[in-house]
């Protein structure tokens, strides 16, 4: 039997084009591109300027259940989606985010795609890729670094050290650090405090580069983040720490959207990072918005399923960016819907149409949540080997008798020729010219409610429990004049609820939210529900201990 090859094996066995090239398909030149050797480039300022009064393309999102052990391919969908749509002669651009280290040595793995759909080169970028990761931890540290030398020399801002908000970053899963104490030691070591740790890709410095328009809005962004409270109650902020300069200096780069290509050569720009669990799930507002003006069609994600990541980018970034999609992937398996149906990982293999019938529930949830919003949908199966007709056409059957469009995907095994059923479904979709895209809630809806309205609209709960601190927090967010924001919630991937053990389609529950605070540089509110953490921890057998590099070649091995 022929061994099936690995991600990075197909990955490292591909033919790259000169990325220069990839830019000619985008009708960009070589002074547009800022080389980081042959296979990956920024665009520049230049390039970026000009374009953003160009005409857009549309907009297509793709998303997914929630997601489970099983696996559903929501990245490696959306770039065969690419690849298949480029195929059938529809000029198309991918627009993607990058990975962050934590899960790549954690257990999720990258952000590459996977199979015959791919973004490549993949080991650049799963691995460091530009370094706009690494640029965004050192403004966070930076940051932390001034606010806390500003106490030491004075504090002249008053700052209350017990209302100290801004929290340093590393882009790693480490749960030792959640929770430290800073400033031990003699005087000069500064004054000691508690103090925490987020992932980078939960830092609200991602969130403010990833929605900021160009230098300047990033800018003003950064002089809005609030890092602390001082004495009477007030915020202080980088911008009254003075913060600001040397942190756009940091960022000056990491700001430009990266181009790569796929395994067939379809460009791919790739901007940003925040985790849809922890923060608003999407690439960067400039990658999005330059894509949409480089080709008919731009394919899109959003982080996790549905109800984390679809919810951000259309309640959140198309609100703040002025975007409209004009189509929306919803994307499952045979096998996560059985697994909701409560069949166990290692029997997933077998025909079981009654679990089927059970777990559809989650898939049905997210195919009402998506069509509030006026948009039309098209659902996809990523197809296993083990999925027989009678399962596929059952959840055919159940798709369209929810007014949605379906196709089969698999692209996984075959590429872009494996995304052509879905390619020109989506684009039957787009063309009938159905979609009347609106937001969940109007911006004017009091804090509470606009939780209230996400966790019973999208999340099907009963109602929202506030916490006292959460409580006594968005009373002063409101009176602070925050109260228009839209909200971004932090809960688990794992369900529609607050609870991860509860799959399928919960019911009867109270979403909990225990923690509350702005983002006033990224322009929302976050609530924190359940037992969610912004600095994730490794499991029991990190995918770390795996990876390896060949000393014979340099070679990478072990990485998915």
């Amino acid at each position: 039997m022929n061994k099936i090859p690995s991600d990075i094996e197909i990955a490292q066995a591909a033919e790259l084009e000169d990325i220069r090239r990839i830019g000619e398909r985008l009708g960009l030149s070589e002074e547009d591109l800022e080389l980081y050797g042959r296979n990956k480039a920024k665009l520049t300022e230049d390039c970026l300027r000009r374009q953003a009064d160009q005409p857009r393309g549309k907009l297509i999102l793709v998303t997914a259940i929630n997601p489970t052990p099983a696996g559903e391919g929501k990245t490696t969908t959306s770039i065969g989606l690419g690849d298949a749509m480029n195929r059938l002669g529809y000029q198309t651009v991918l627009a993607l985010r990058e990975p962050s280290l934590g899960p790549c040595f954690g257990i999720k793995g990258g952000a590459a795609g996977g199979g015959y759909a791919q973004a490549v080169p993949m080991e650049d970028l799963n691995l460091h890729f530009t370094g706009d990761f690494h640029a965004i931890t050192a403004a966070n540290n930076l940051l932390a670094a001034i606010l806390d030398n500003h106490i030491q020399f004075g504090n002249a801002l008053d700052i209350d050290v017990r209302q100290i908000i801004w929290k340093r970053a590393e882009d790693m899963n480490d749960r030792a650090l959640r929770n430290i104490v800073v400033g031990l030691g003699a005087k000069a070591d500064g004054v000691p405090r508690e103090d925490h740790f987020v992932i980078t890709v939960a830092s609200e410095i991602m969130a403010v580069l990833c929605l900021s328009e160009d230098l300047h809005d990033l800018r003003e962004r950064l002089s809005r983040i609030i890092v602390a409270y001082h004495r009477a109650g007030e915020p202080v902020t980088a911008g009254q720490l003075n913060a600001v300069g040397a942190m756009l200096a940091l960022l000056k780069d990491a700001i430009k959207p990266n181009l790569i290509q796929t395994l067939e050569h379809t460009p791919v720009i790739v901007h940003g990072g925040p985790f849809a669990n922890i923060a608003h799930g999407c690439n960067s507002v400039r990658a999005t918005k330059t894509a949409l003006t480089l080709a008919d069609y731009t394919v899109t994600e959003a982080g996790f399923g549905a109800d984390l990541g679809a919810e951000k980018f259309l309640d959140i970034k198309c609100r703040i960016a002025g975007l409209s999609p004009d189509a929306v992937v919803l994307v499952a398996t045979v096998r996560a819907l059985k697994y909701n149906g409560g069949v166990p990982k290692s029997d997933l293999g077998q025909e079981n149409l009654e679990a089927l019938q059970i777990g559809i529930v989650n898939l049905e949830k997210h195919i009402e949540n998506l069509q509030k919003y006026g948009l039309p949908v098209v659902v996809t199966l990523n197809r296993f080997v083990s999925d027989t007709d009678a399962e596929l056409s059952y959840v055919r059957s159940f798709v369209e008798s929810k007014g949605c469009a379906f196709a089969l995907s698999e692209v996984w095994e075959k590429g872009g020729a494996g995304g052509e059923a879905l390619a020109r479904a989506v684009v039957q979709a787009v063309e009938q010219g159905t979609a009347d895209f609106h937001p969940l809630y109007e911006d004017t809806l009091p804090i509470r409610e606009k939780i209230r309205k996400v966790a019973r609209e999208i999340y099907g709960a009963r109602d929202v429990v506030f916490a006292p601190a959460a409580d006594k927090a968005i009373d002063r967010m409101e009176a602070l004049g925050f109260g228009n924001l839209p909200v971004c919630m932090a809960k688990t991937q794992y369900s529609l609820s607050d609870d991860p053990a509860k799959l399928g389609r919960p019911t009867d529950y109270d979403i909990n939210v225990r923690e509350a605070y702005v983002s006033a540089g990224a322009g929302f509110v976050v609530a924190l529900t359940g037992t969610i953490m912004t600095m994730p921890g490794l499991p029991a057998h990190p995918a770390a201990e795996g990876i390896d590099v060949d000393e014979a070649t340099g070679r990478i091995t072990g990485l998915f």
